[in-house]
């Protein structure tokens, strides 16, 4: 059994190629060994063609997923490392110097932070010791976060302890007792099963195997992301659905509409609209990985595909929700209680507006809002969405 990994220097203007390249290779010779002691199997680091970088402006670890993504699925790799010299932010716009995405197997690390040195001193360069067993470090590090491995119950000195830059470090820490037990059977599952690319039937096959093989790698980002809390990091979203609902609520046809529909068609409207807002998100904001042709499916892509789809569809669901209460809560505190019986465009007779009743309307304005947050807003970015949805917020 081998473990085959791709690495991808992607140097900034202002450094040499070769410098980047060079650099890589010589991470990967120095995780080689640990990684096969531990798990017992060959571990072969390719290096690939560089991706030179047109800018050296801080990067989202989510900027190289279709690069790293592509390149997978050519090779194939089981995981694919980007080495780059620019800042790397987190999700709370932090500088760190690596991330990992566990579900997708793409780990960013960045040097940046390797080579800074005292104020008034000159930055280290890459043949640096410290640099050179920091960075090894931290690779190993995320590499433990790609096999399944996380901080818990890790004693300080351990690779997976939290990452912190140590100046003076010159070797590689030791696993765990706990984590070598634990990857001795995660190991074993990391090589990734393949499929041929022929036809979108055998491509939704092989990623509905793959979802029930690993549900709890679908499931994890979906959990970690908390999908349907996105609305609240997307504002182009969340402000086209929240417009038109305002002006809707202080409707009178959208009341008579809400008031004589059966609960069973705005309830079936607002499931339908759901799936329809969710496949037109992903499909327009070209979510799926990788996007160009393709010879292999990979079975983590696939999980990663699934995975996305899976976030989207919460990350309406929260939408819509969140919007049925914010409808409620007009409708409650600041609607007038007497307005509606005066409309004339109504004709309620003697009947009285419910709590199921006004639950009932607020679900059909909220339904008309999702479809147009979907359709008019959309994401902000397919990379911001990524970021938050697939990427660890620290090393």
């Amino acid at each position: 059994m081998e473990i085959h990994v791709a690495v991808l220097p992607a140097p900034s203007p202002h450094l040499r190629a070769d410098q980047l390249s060079a650099f890589a290779r010589r991470l990967g010779e120095d995780v080689t060994p640990a990684l096969e002691e531990v798990t017992g199997i060959r571990w072969v680091f390719h290096v690939e063609e560089l991706t030179r970088l047109s800018t050296d402006d801080p990067r989202r670890p989510s900027d190289f997923l279709d690069a790293a993504s592509l390149r997978m699925v050519e090779g194939p790799y089981d995981a694919v490392v980007v080495v780059t010299d620019v800042a790397l932010v987190s999700q709370r716009q932090r500088v760190v110097p690596g991330l990992a995405s566990s579900v997708g197997r793409v780990l960013v690390l960045s040097t940046r932070k390797f080579r800074l040195a005292p104020r008034g001193e000159p930055s280290l360069s890459l043949e640096a010791e410290a640099v050179r067993w920091n960075a090894a470090t931290l690779l190993l590090h995320l590499l433990g976060h790609a096999l399944g491995l996380d901080h818990r119950s890790e004693g300080a000195g351990t690779i997976m302890a939290p990452f912190s830059i140590d100046p003076a470090r010159r070797s590689l820490p030791a696993f765990s007792s706990r984590s070598r037990k634990r990857l001795e059977r995660l190991a074993a599952d990391f090589p990734q099963r393949e499929d041929l690319d022929e036809g979108t039937l055998s491509e939704l096959a092989f990623h509905l195997s793959s979802a029930v093989r690993h549900p709890g790698k679908v499931l994890a980002p979906v959990w970690r992301s908390r999908a349907p809390l996105l609305p609240l990091y997307l504002p182009r979203l969340t402000t086209a659905a929240v417009a038109p609902a305002f002006i809707l609520v202080f409707t009178a046809e959208i009341w008579d509409a809400g008031f004589h529909m059966a609960d069973r068609d705005v309830w079936l409207f607002a499931l339908l609209s759901v799936i329809a807002s969710t496949v037109y998100l992903s499909m327009a904001q070209n979510l799926f990985l990788p996007h160009k042709e393709k010879r292999f499916h990979t079975e983590h892509l696939a999980v990663v595909n699934v995975a996305i789809l899976l976030i989207v569809l919460f990350t309406v669901v929260g939408l819509f929700f969140m919007l049925v209460l914010l409808m409620l809560a007009i409708q409650v505190f600041i609607f007038p209680p007497d307005l509606v019986r005066e409309w004339p465009s109504l004709e309620l007779g003697s009947a009285l507006i419910t709590v199921v009743d006004q639950v009932r309307i607020a679900a059909l304005i909220s339904t008309i809002g999702v479809l147009t947050g979907a359709l008019a807003g959309g994401l902000e970015s397919r990379d911001v969405f990524r970021h938050l949805a697939l990427f660890q917020d620290e090393p």
